[in-house]
């Protein structure tokens, strides 16, 4: 096997493409940072201007009365996002306990790690909707009303009935620690958008394509393998995402809503309640979430990265 050569012209455009590869993700990071300096420019000023009891349009002029049209600026209701940050690095509950972000790390790999069980059953569970709406259009006009109806049904409401659900099979014999779950029902809200998106790219090959498969004497199996599921990468990977975070969404809400303990979702929620003596403690959780959802995303974006040779005309989410 000899090495393949390249001549001076398809090297110069190898190294542009590399180049505006680099230009394109320096740009990604830059505007990403952009993005945060915004955010917080934005905060400090509005605390800076904005007025410190907020606006509020009706109401008996009781505390809670009322609709609230701006919020307040004071330092309980509003801290300096510099008070935020100290608070991280300071104890969590005073004494020698660990630096809040030691806290709200743990707290979040435990809560990311139920989010990636339960995006991984829902990816399974709308992977096979998906391939079973595609192969028999009955299945998917059956199906495919209630699966959207399914999404319309309150996280808040059906959480406590799965974990009432896991506590009779437990009871029963069988069993369903609590931490499991979190995990269903966080697939609950990730199968949604594979199902949908795997249906859509199964359905993306030309028919041209199709038929020079059964030309081929190609059957449903191989043309699953060979011609659809490449084709439904495009389709599949935004799907993916919105998977990925609709996990992270679900798993917080569901240790709300069943008190599961070690997780973010109960951490929120004891330093919430602690908010009116320590404004700034429950801004770190907060910031715990948002560093779950991007992490989950970039271990969506190295699958992205896997199945690069099928990204062609890949759509947006």
């Amino acid at each position: 096997m000899t090495d393949q050569v390249l001549t001076p012209g398809a090297t110069e455009v190898v190294g542009a493409a590399r180049s505006s590869r680099g230009r394109g993700m320096a740009a990604r990071i830059g505007w990403g940072i952009a993005g945060v300096t915004a955010v917080v420019v934005l905060w400090e000023l509005y605390k800076f201007l904005g007025p410190a009891d907020g606006v509020t349009v009706g109401g008996d002029g009781s505390a809670g009365s009322g609709v609230i049209l701006l919020p307040r600026t004071h330092d309980r209701a509003m801290p300096h996002v510099w008070d935020m940050v100290a608070r991280m690095f300071a104890p969590t509950s005073g004494g020698d306990t660990p630096p809040l972000i030691l806290s709200v790390l743990q707290a979040a790999g435990t809560t990311l790690g139920l989010a990636a069980l339960g995006w991984l059953i829902g990816v399974v569970v709308g992977a096979l909707l998906g391939i079973a709406m595609q192969r028999w259009r009955l299945v998917e006009a059956g199906l495919l009303p209630w699966i959207v109806v399914s999404q319309i049904v309150p996280l808040i409401a059906f959480a406590p009935v799965v974990n009432a659900l896991g506590t009779q099979i437990d009871r029963a014999g069988f069993p369903w620690p609590q931490w499991l779950s979190v995990a269903l029902i966080a697939s609950y809200l990730a199968f949604f958008p594979v199902a949908i998106g795997m249906l859509r790219g199964l359905d993306a090959p030309d028919a041209l394509h199709l038929d020079l498969m059964r030309s081929g004497s190609a059957g449903w199996w191989q043309t699953l393998v060979h011609l659809r599921l490449p084709a439904a990468v495009p389709h599949l990977l935004p799907a993916l995402r919105l998977a990925a975070a609709s996990a992270v969404v679900g798993a917080v809400v569901a240790e709300v809503s069943i008190g599961l303990r070690g997780g973010i979702g109960r951490m929120l929620i004891q330093l919430a309640g602690q908010a009116s003596s320590d404004p700034a403690a429950p801004w770190a959780p907060t910031l715990g979430t948002v560093v779950m959802g991007l992490v989950a995303a970039l271990g969506v974006a190295l699958i992205g990265v896997a199945l690069h040779r099928f990204r062609r005309g890949e759509d947006t989410a």
